[in-house]
């Protein structure tokens, strides 16, 4: 398990309110509530929805403030959350795949998160509408020219650190730095700009699951007052921003967008999780050339050097069992190191064991040795088609651990080839059942939702974060 972003946070006395009392709208209350806010958003030109920590409540990753939130438990001096499985692991929820239905629609314009924990963009929501204000514990960034890197682990750092990791681009080869704000860390222009932009565009700001407690980004959604704008705020708790709201609904986010997305006859989309890794063979003949020295690597694509999170252990045996031993690969770096005589075929077969958090116990592969040597040295993939493809498949047929390569090169020095494999870890689908009734309930779901990990945000003044909240 990771330390956790709260845990990594710098100590501070005040974190402002916890132990904050929830609200629950009467059944009838909340359906009328649940429908005046479908019609809001269907005829709204400009929705922008401002998401925090009890957007991901249903997933498993606690909240701050609330009656078992994370501030909540350390100022009573209990013990935080045990973590069920990796944070790294966690799904979206039927809320996030919600908002991506409403952005392909064209409805939803924008989506501001507080949260660091990376599901809107795993969701499927685009970078270019999104801002993570707080930043985004998967993702890296180069300081000298601006590349991003989504992570399938969690950076080791917060508070705008170097990494151990630098910028791939071969011009920059700048050290990377996380992306996470610590409390006393200004919220970057790159996000905090076109978000005050898309908030005084919007004429719906849609609150969901925060306190309003975090400034500045608290302040956001006020923007949308000046041009007419409406505010609404869908929280168990009270916020300071109720009076400012034209509609406040005390409920669960979760029932509420199901709410919403049933009666604008809409769809949730199914949740698949796709990974990559890749496969790297390394050659060189003997002296004598009757032999091929050969390294067999399996590595993440982020770099040799980076940890394969979803990946425990691989099985490795052979076509002609009798000439070459099996081996078991239970540590990472996964190499696996063989003398064979030229001209030889033959088939390596993995069986890839996948870690806690996976929607299936494994999968399997044969890597091709010797044979049709050269044809693969330009392959041209269409990567996003395959991708596609085996997310298609993975929902028709309700189950994940699908592979196929996604992209291959070749190298000279030394000669190697590179193979990158797709894989769909998780899939994750919500029957009908859970629009009618807002519960969160999926069709078959090969994760156990309660991740558990600590997350999430903090607090500022102006653009410069410090330990007083509003």
């Amino acid at each position: 398990m990771s330390l956790g972003y709260a845990e990594k946070l710098s100590y501070i006395e005040d974190v402002g309110s916890v132990g904050m009392a929830e609200f629950f709208d009467p059944s009838s209350v909340l359906q009328e509530k649940i429908e005046q806010l479908a019609k809001m958003i269907q005829e709204s030109k400009h929705l922008v929805v401002f998401t925090g920590a009890g957007i991901s409540t249903s997933c498993g990753i606690p909240d701050f403030r609330g009656p078992k939130g994370i501030w909540t438990l350390q100022r009573e001096g209990k013990a935080l959350p045990e973590a069920s499985l990796p944070f790294h692991r966690a799904m979206p929820s039927i809320t996030h795949m919600a908002l991506v239905e409403l952005e392909k629609a064209g409805i939803l314009k924008f989506v501001i998160s507080q949260n660091v924990d990376g599901l809107h963009l795993r969701s499927g929501i685009p970078r270019e509408k999104l801002s993570e204000l707080h930043g985004d514990s998967f993702m890296e960034s180069c300081p000298s020219c601006g590349i991003e890197y989504l992570r399938d682990f969690e950076v080791e750092t917060i508070g705008l650190k170097e990494t151990s990791r630098r910028c791939s681009d071969l011009k920059c080869g700048a050290k990377l730095k996380d992306t996470v704000l610590d409390w006393e860390d200004a919220l970057p222009d790159k996000e905090m700009l076109p978000a005050e932009k898309h908030c005084r565009m919007a004429d719906v700001v849609l609150c969901l699951g925060t306190s309003l407690q975090i400034t500045p980004a608290c302040n956001l959604p006020l923007k949308c007052l000046r041009g007419g704008g409406k505010i609404v705020i869908v929280n168990l708790q009270k916020t300071p921003k109720d009076k400012k709201a034209c509609l406040v609904i005390h409920g669960l986010v979760d029932k509420v967008i199901t709410g919403v997305v049933e009666s604008l006859r809409m769809r949730i989309p199914p949740f698949v999780r796709m990974d990559e890794f890749q496969i790297i063979m390394t050659q060189s003949s003997s002296a004598d050339k009757k032999f091929v020295n050969w390294t067999m690597r399996v590595a993440s694509v982020h770099g040799v050097k980076a940890q394969l999170p979803f990946i425990q252990s691989i099985e490795v045996s052979f076509s002609d069992s009798q000439k070459y031993k099996a081996a078991v690969l239970d540590q990472q770096p996964f190499n696996l190191k063989r003398r064979t005589l030229t001209g030889e075929s033959f088939e390596i077969l993995l069986k890839i064991n996948l870690s806690d958090g996976c929607g299936c116990l494994s999968t399997e592969i044969n890597i091709p040795f010797g044979l049709n040597k050269g044809s693969t040295d330009c392959l041209d993939l269409e990567k996003d088609a395959i991708i596609q493809s085996m997310k298609e498949k993975a929902i028709q047929n309700s189950s994940c651990g699908q592979t196929a390569v996604v992209e291959r090169r070749s190298m000279s020095e030394p000669t190697a080839e590179v193979t990158v494999y797709g894989i769909v870890t998780n899939i994750k689908a919500f029957n009908s059942e859970s629009l009618s009734n807002g519960d969160v309930k999926t069709v078959r779901e090969f994760a156990t939702n309660a991740i558990g990990a600590v997350t999430k945000p903090r607090s500022s003044n102006s653009r410069k974060r410090k330990s007083r909240v509003q």
